[in-house]
């Protein structure tokens, strides 16, 4: 998703007005040399539906997990993905106590001409409702957005958890890139665009991601050193991202952060087996 910024035209000649602040590219590319991942890791995406079966024999377990505080939480899906692939991820924020909503814009087939404003109307209406910041949660292309959305609206969002979003690399470091390309119509992001999206809202951000994703390339989902950003490395396929229980437990374990209380994602004792933190 690109950042609010100059105008940009889609090959359908589709203009998207965005306010994006200028940003100059580092002199060293940060994603010198990364490439998608290969063959193997592309193969072993097969392993969702266990991910998931995994999480659902794990429920008496997260279940034991601590209580969220109820606060609204915006779920985003990835590309070509709608509402139903976040329904098991909602359904156990919802179990959690959190008041989970869908993004309800049918799939997700990139920012095309109205979808960055329905976006905004969403986090806007969900705030209003009670006057409290919501919580935004991105898989994939929808972290991209939640970032952003953060970045020009920071009044209104607590805080921002992507799972395996390519925010910070090159579009050729994702196997999906043809796919965005086609279905959104929008060409590749020029370096100045790249380094925006690479910068952190000025909320508490969290990138979930794995070393073994076998559509982005991890270090496109590496949050660089800040004192409100972090990563959290898990075992996890791309496409399982949102259903893998090592998600779950982290995801619930940031949503119940307090952000003015803010700290880094604790691994130690048995977690340190299971997450690792840090690039």
């Amino acid at each position: 998703m690109p950042p609010r910024s100059a105008s940009r035209r889609s090959r359908s000649d589709v203009v998207i007005d965005v306010d994006m602040p200028e940003v100059k590219p580092p002199a060293d590319s940060v994603s010198a040399g990364i490439s998608a991942p290969g063959a193997l890791l592309l193969a072993l995406e097969g392993r969702a539906p266990w991910e998931f079966a995994a999480s659902i024999l794990g429920t008496p377990w997260l279940r034991k997990l601590p209580a969220g505080d109820g606060h609204r939480v915006l779920v985003l899906p990835g590309l070509a993905a709608n509402d139903l692939t976040t329904l098991p991820m909602r359904t156990f924020l919802k179990d959690r106590g959190y008041q989970a909503s869908p993004w309800e814009q049918g799939l997700n087939l990139g920012p095309r001409a109205g979808v960055l404003d329905a976006l905004r109307a969403r986090v806007r209406s969900l705030f209003e409702l009670d006057g409290k910041k919501i919580s935004l949660v991105g898989w994939s292309l929808g972290g991209v957005y939640a970032r952003e959305l953060a970045k020009e609206m920071p009044e209104m969002v607590r805080c921002v958890i992507t799972l395996g979003s390519p925010f910070a690399g090159p579009p050729q470091a994702t196997n999906a890139w043809w796919l965005f390309e086609k279905v959104s119509g929008h060409p590749e992001p020029d370096a100045a665009m790249q380094a925006a999206l690479r910068l952190a809202p000025p909320v508490p951000t969290t990138s979930i991601y794995s070393r073994t994703d076998g559509i982005v390339a991890w270090q496109c989902s590496l949050n660089p050193p800040g004192a409100l950003a972090e990563n959290i490395e898990v075992h996890a396929s791309h496409i399982g991202l949102g259903l893998n229980p090592l998600s779950m437990m982290a995801i619930a374990d940031r949503l119940a952060q307090d952000p003015k209380r803010w700290r880094p994602f604790d691994t130690s004792g048995l977690r340190r087996f299971f997450f690792k933190t840090g690039c």
